[in-house]
């Protein structure tokens, strides 16, 4: 594999050789490999399909937790969250202990009791996770979803980018059914705390306990502001906000 470092941005495959671009940049590869009618259909590629199909199947369960939490996982995200998120949901999918290879599914790796441990603590924003930034005790009532954080100074016990002045505190209760994709959640009102000497303590209880079955999940969004003139800013597009799984059943 190669770089491209020409002016020349190409996508796509000439005779043997295929240009396409990544987050590391324009990258250039030889075309190569086993034609896909062969290894659809070849017995010699039977474990290639069985992968193939778990793959796809864990992208799928990734997209759809990404997915029901809406914009809530677009305020505080890394590039490689989508990434970070297919290797945490193929490792839930080798959990399954009861399915056929090629078959094997999330949700019924979930039942193992190994499972809610590799989802719990889930940063969503690598750059920024929940225990480096806010340094107080937090409490999960799961048949409310309501999150409370114990009495805490913020200038003391936040770590918060330079230039904010603000920050926001946002729950979220999430019901997935990883079978079916139906997911139903639940936000509470997002409470905003000046980043000053004194004492917050947080209460965000979400409108509602969410219908349906499936996984009960509960998030903590934590973001940064800076204001100017009464109006309070994002800072850098959320590069320093939090997004946390706190707790899941």
């Amino acid at each position: 594999m190669a770089k491209a470092t020409g002016i020349l941005k190409i996508e796509g495959t000439l005779e043997n050789i295929t240009f396409y671009k990544s987050a590391d940049g324009q990258m250039v590869r030889t075309k190569g490999g086993v034609s896909k009618k062969r290894i659809l259909n070849d017995p010699a590629f039977i474990r290639t399909r069985e992968n193939g199909a778990e793959f796809g199947h864990s992208a799928n369960t990734a997209k759809m937790l990404r997915t029901a939490l809406g914009p809530m996982a677009f305020k505080a995200k890394d590039r490689l969250l989508f990434s970070r998120l297919l290797k945490l949901m193929s490792q839930l999918k080798n959990l399954d202990t009861t399915s056929a290879r090629g078959a094997r599914k999330v949700a019924e790796g979930l039942v193992d009791v190994n499972a809610q441990q590799l989802l719990k603590g889930f940063d969503f924003n690598s750059k920024a996770g929940l225990k480096t930034v806010l340094l107080a005790t937090i409490a999960v009532d799961t048949a409310t979803g309501e999150i409370t954080t114990a009495d805490f100074n913020p200038v003391e016990q936040i770590k918060y980018p330079a230039g904010a002045t603000h920050f926001s505190m946002q729950s979220a209760f999430l019901n997935l059914d990883f079978n079916t994709g139906i997911a139903n959640i639940s936000f509470s009102p997002s409470t905003s705390f000046p980043l000053a000497q004194g004492i917050a303590s947080p209460v965000l209880t979400p409108s509602a306990v969410p219908d349906g079955t499936g996984t009960q999940m509960f998030f903590l969004l934590i973001e940064f502001f800076q204001e100017i003139n009464s109006v309070q800013y994002s800072l850098n597009n959320g590069a320093y906000n939090v997004l946390n799984l706190v707790e899941i059943l």
